[in-house]
């Protein structure tokens, strides 16, 4: 049996931030993962740092991008920490993004796109197909509209779980992978209620209710904490009775054995996204498939992607294939994540942020750690349901 002054379950982006700034605040951390570290959704993510691209319409679509906009602007100072952190070089990039529209069909929709955006006072430039094969020669001539979010970033998440890992070690985290949690502590007799009960969707709901005070790991040993943090992903809703769901996606990794040139922006279709990384790799993808927790990878679902951004990126074809991935993204009901400590339980909730964990990875971390300290975060009722 060992104390910690916060347990973090997952070794994601967002348990990863939020252990690093838990520890660099002077807090005794303890993450488990239940793999190794970044090995789920951060793992096959492309990195896209886009509110602005990913706006949607409706009230929590709002939420979202406001959430969004706040966690970009972060991103430039949290870089430049976590390099100096962690001894690596930074790998976040702020080249923009590009929309493209293949047909009349898709340009008629990036119009109202763009039209929206606009209204909402966001950075967006309409191109004409001249102006965007200008910026990208690579471009199919055949391509109808184009809209250029010039201010977007990307990052290399694999770079970011890395430098995570070395900088919140440093800081004096014990980040323990291969560590799977089996259930959550609470002060209830229910707490010595079997796991398979718990797994199988039994679990009485009068636990929940209760103050959360730690967890028992798969090795039986229990851990109790002042704080938990619930940051395990599309796994979440295993051990706490949340609203959490897997949302399949599978990836393409490409590499030009010429090196870098055939893209220098993000290029975003409707359907798929291709992301370069600077050093002639690239990140092709991303299905979006309710399959539960089906990690399978398709012919069918990497030829879509193939397909789709072949159409507007022709030289996307001469790419080697460097990696087939299939990843789970954490889903919600209205795809906001779940930010902030439950009043019931205590239970500090960081997930549920589906294809934007990377983005909201500094934000997510400072509004845990003003839960964590004592003060309630703006705007945090919001995301806890």
């Amino acid at each position: 049996m060992g104390s910690t002054d916060v347990l973090v379950i997952g070794g994601g982006a967002i348990g990863l931030a939020v252990a690093w700034r838990s520890a660099q605040a002077g807090l005794d951390v303890v993450l488990c993962e239940r793999d190794e570290l970044g090995s789920g959704a951060s793992h096959v993510a492309a990195g896209m740092l886009g509110p602005i691209a990913e706006a949607g319409f409706g009230q929590a679509a709002g939420r979202l991008l406001e959430l969004g906009l706040e966690s970009a602007a972060l991103w430039p100072e949290f870089a430049r920490e976590l390099a100096s952190a962690s001894g690596t070089e930074s790998r976040l990039r702020s080249d923009g993004t590009l929309i493209v529209a293949r047909d009349a069909g898709e340009a008629a929709g990036l119009e109202r796109e763009l039209a929206f955006r606009a209204e909402l006072g966001l950075d967006v430039v309409r191109l004409r197909p001249t102006e965007a094969r200008r910026l990208e020669p690579g471009l199919a001539p055949t391509i109808r509209l184009a809209g250029l979010v010039p201010t977007e970033q990307t990052v290399d998440p694999r770079w970011l779980v890395d430098a995570l890992a070395r900088a919140a070690r440093a800081a004096g985290a014990d980040l323990r992978e291969h560590t799977p949690v089996d259930r959550l502590l609470g002060e209830s007799p229910t707490d010595d209620a079997p796991a398979a009960t718990r797994l199988a969707g039994g679990t009485p709901p009068e636990k929940h209710r209760q103050p959360i005070t730690g967890a028992l790991l798969r090795s039986r040993e229990s851990i109790h904490a002042r704080s938990v943090v619930l940051a395990a992903g599309a796994w979440s809703g295993e051990l706490a009775d949340i609203a959490v769901r897997p949302v399949k996606g599978q990836i393409m990794r490409l590499r030009d054995p010429r090196g870098p040139g055939l893209l220098e922006r993000v290029i975003r279709f409707d359907g798929g996204y291709l992301v370069p990384r600077g050093d002639g790799r690239y990140v092709l993808g991303a299905t979006v498939e309710e399959r539960g927790f089906d990690l399978t990878v398709t012919a069918g679902g990497l030829h879509q992607l193939l397909r789709d951004a072949s159409e507007l990126v022709p030289g996307v074809l001469e790419l080697e294939v460097t990696g087939l991935t299939a990843g789970l993204r954490p889903g919600t009901p209205d795809n906001l994540p779940l930010i902030g400590r439950d009043p019931l339980t205590g239970l500090v909730r960081a997930t549920g942020h589906h294809r934007n964990g990377i983005l909201l990875a500094p934000i997510t971390a400072a509004l845990v750690m003003r839960e964590l300290v004592g003060s309630q975060a703006a705007g945090d009722e919001a995301l806890v349901r």
